[in-house]
């Protein structure tokens, strides 16, 4: 896959490239010191979503996507000037990904069984399918950070766990009479077998409370 060199996407690396060059504060900045503003960007942008899904204004997400692609870009320059690999390669790995775990558009190259049709499951079990036979890990929850948000860590453990035929059972009646923490898990199980986001979910319930 190429980008034309006259590309907005050409033109930041080329820009990034000067100011890690010619700016003081940004020559300095390393992987470790950017790792708050990826943070925050993150969470910027979520905030920006919720706020295209509250009033139909999309305006201020397309500024956010800008400053979460500023530190792709960042790490990515860092990485470059060390000889290890730039923008472009992460975006070749990248599409190379997206070939392998979408069978059902691009064909099975990767050795995946191939998805019949267009169901929304069938092609979200098949990429995890084969995410799995690539990472070849030796626990279900190997790799996923436990910094992530409880419950959005939560709704993974329980996902990886019921692929790996270990489901995590919580009973929000029989947890009733037990600690806060085993009730928050039950109402987790219960939302993902509702097919539910409990992360956003709740989310959405605090942000009604604030607005109204």
């Amino acid at each position: 896959m190429t980008t034309p060199a006259d590309s907005p996407l050409e033109d930041l690396v080329a820009l990034m490239a000067r100011l890690r060059a010619e700016c003081a504060w940004k020559s300095a900045q390393t992987h470790r010191s950017l790792a708050r503003y990826l943070l925050e960007e993150t969470h910027e942008t979520l905030e920006a979503i919720d706020e295209g899904e509250r009033t139909g204004d999309w305006t201020h997400l397309r500024e956010e996507l800008g400053d979460l692609l500023l530190q792709v870009y960042f790490h990515a320059a860092i990485d470059a000037e060390a000889g290890r690999y730039d923008v472009r390669d992460v975006a070749a790995d990248l599409a190379a990904k997206l070939v392998r775990r979408n069978p059902h558009v691009f064909g099975a190259g990767s050795g995946a069984t191939p998805v019949a049709d267009q169901d929304p499951h069938e092609i979200n079990e098949a990429w995890e399918n084969i995410k799995r036979t690539e990472k070849q890990r030796s626990h279900p929850t190997e790799g996923l950070p436990a910094s992530l948000p409880a419950l959005l860590y939560a709704d993974k453990v329980i996902d990886r766990m019921g692929r790996a035929g270990r489901p995590v059972h919580a009973d929000l009646a029989a947890a009733d009479d037990g600690d806060l923490g085993e009730r928050l898990l039950a109402l987790a199980v219960e939302a993902q077998a509702s097919g539910l986001d409990a992360e956003q979910a709740l989310r959405d319930a605090v942000r009604r409370r604030v607005s109204g």
